[in-house]
């Protein structure tokens, strides 16, 4: 496995060693000892989450807040997604800054990103089947999130506007101004 930092503090891309023969592949996408060591924090993933989504489907800005903030670790089993996080922690070097990071199920490559950020995702194949651990869980009454579309971030989401599937819960998120001000 090997760790690299994005440009957002203490947000990671990592990248499995991946076993390949006539046969297929094989690798493994989640190992405590391996992740402790080389992200350097002790994380108990508590909840798996899974969602299938068709091309175009932009998912997000979503977070949970307060006691149940939620660290993540996501993949892609099937197909391939833009991954987009945003730093929202004020006593952060990267605060209110963003990392776009493209994940398919040919690079195997996964994303840890910690309490503090939104996150958000685009599907850019005709399906995408995308999992991920939480070490906490989920709250209804904490979740919280940013227009996916919010002009100040400006996030290029690879999608044309014609093609982009919103759920009407996130076309009504606030603004990064409006929920920095809230």
């Amino acid at each position: 496995m090997t760790v690299k930092q994005s440009p957002l503090k203490d947000c990671f891309v990592i990248e499995p060693k991946v076993f390949k023969d006539e046969r297929g592949n094989f690798f493994e996408s989640f190992n405590y000892k391996t992740f402790k060591k080389n992200i350097g924090l002790e994380i108990d993933f508590v909840q798996d989450n899974q969602s299938i989504s068709q091309y175009g489907t932009i998912r997000g800005l979503h977070f949970q807040t307060g006691e149940f903030a939620q660290s993540k670790l996501i993949r892609v089993a099937k197909g391939e997604v833009l991954d987009v996080v945003v730093d929202l922690r004020p006593d952060s070097e990267t605060y209110l800054k963003q990392f776009s990071y493209v994940l398919t199920d040919e690079n195997n490559h996964q994303l840890f990103v910690p309490r503090g950020f939104a996150h958000g995702f685009a599907t850019l194949s005709s399906e995408a089947i995308f999992v991920y651990k939480c070490d906490n869980y989920y709250n209804k009454t904490s979740e919280s999130g940013i227009l996916f579309n919010d002009k100040t971030l400006n996030i290029d989401w690879q999608i044309p506007e014609k093609d982009q599937i919103i759920s009407e819960k996130d076309e009504h998120l606030p603004t990064l101004e409006a929920y920095l001000n809230s």
